[in-house]
């Protein structure tokens, strides 16, 4: 089984399972593990890994309309190199500042590859909990940011270049959209952060939501690396932007009549790409199906 048939199996025996993080009370928690192997290519400084990690986290609290409280993690390697574990937490911290939480500690221990996983938590406002499952065919369909940047990464990471290296690992500490989450958290029907992808976050909203979406390709704000990458093609262009993934923006449901408030709330900026339909409609980009292509565990 792949990541999402394996939560679809232990649905029946978790059936709050699903949405970006758990609710508990007024508290929503979290957890993340990512591998060198997967999740950290060449070149990757342990400075951005623990920024990364811990950041992912952080955007599934973003995702619940939630305000981040804090955050731990555990760190395992096959040894323990102090200028790596240093730059790791410092990396850590830096990311929870950004978005006024706290990195309060974790765990060591060994591994035969790089491994983190990280926990974070985050207190629920007045508002309520923004889940995946109450969009509505009517509803605009909104992201943040811009897309594409991981993708970018990836591809400058590749290059055997100091300079690229250098730009590669900036593009990878990404900004929780925490600030953002709060914005749309009494605005958005539903919403989830796109570390799958957008076009596999649309197929899982449209199950949650029992909805369709049609998505408008040329509304989707693509970050401008993937410019310098993808080289003027079109194609490939929205490949990397819609279904590479781990970009770690808000994807989201509003009332049309809230997008302008939303819109000039989100310090992250916010995009109207499309729209709810009805289920029958399926999930669409500029009317052709949009496969359910994205990143996956497993």
């Amino acid at each position: 089984m792949n990541e999402r048939d394996a939560l679809r199996a232990l649905a029946a025996d978790l059936p709050h399972a699903g949405d970006d993080a758990a609710v508990v009370g007024d508290t929503v928690i979290t957890t993340d593990m990512l591998h060198e192997r997967t999740d950290f290519p060449p070149g990757t400084t342990r400075y951005t890994a623990g920024w990364r990690a811990v950041g992912a986290s952080l955007s599934d609290v973003a995702a619940m309309g939630a305000a981040a409280t804090a955050a731990v993690a555990v760190y395992a390697d096959a040894t323990f190199e102090e200028g790596d574990l240093d730059r790791f937490i410092a990396g850590a911290v830096d990311v929870c500042e950004a978005v006024d939480a706290e990195y309060v500690g974790g765990d060591l221990d060994t591994h035969d590859e790089f491994t983190t996983a990280s926990t974070a938590v985050g207190d629920v406002t007045d508002a309520g909990a923004v889940t995946r499952s109450g969009a509505r065919p009517g509803d605009a369909l909104c992201v943040t940011g811009a897309w594409g940047r991981s993708a970018a990464a990836l591809r400058l990471f590749k290059r055997d270049d100091e300079e690229a290296v250098e730009r590669a690992n900036d593009l990878f500490r990404f900004t929780p959209r925490v600030a953002d989450g709060l914005a749309l958290a009494d605005r958005a029907t539903a919403m989830m952060d796109s570390s799958d992808g957008l076009a596999r976050s649309l197929h899982q909203l449209a199950e949650a939501s029992e909805v369709g979406f049609e998505l408008d390709r040329d509304d989707l704000p693509v970050h401008p690396a993937v410019d310098a990458v993808a080289e003027g093609d079109e194609a490939e262009r929205f490949e990397l932007a819609a279904h590479f993934g781990e970009d770690f923006e808000l994807v989201c449901a509003l009332p049309e009549e809230a997008v302008d408030p939303a819109r000039e709330a989100c310090p992250g900026g916010l995009t109207r790409v499309g729209r709810v339909v009805d289920a029958a409609d399926g999930v669409t980009a500029d009317g052709d199906p949009l496969p359910d292509r994205g990143y996956t565990h497993g």
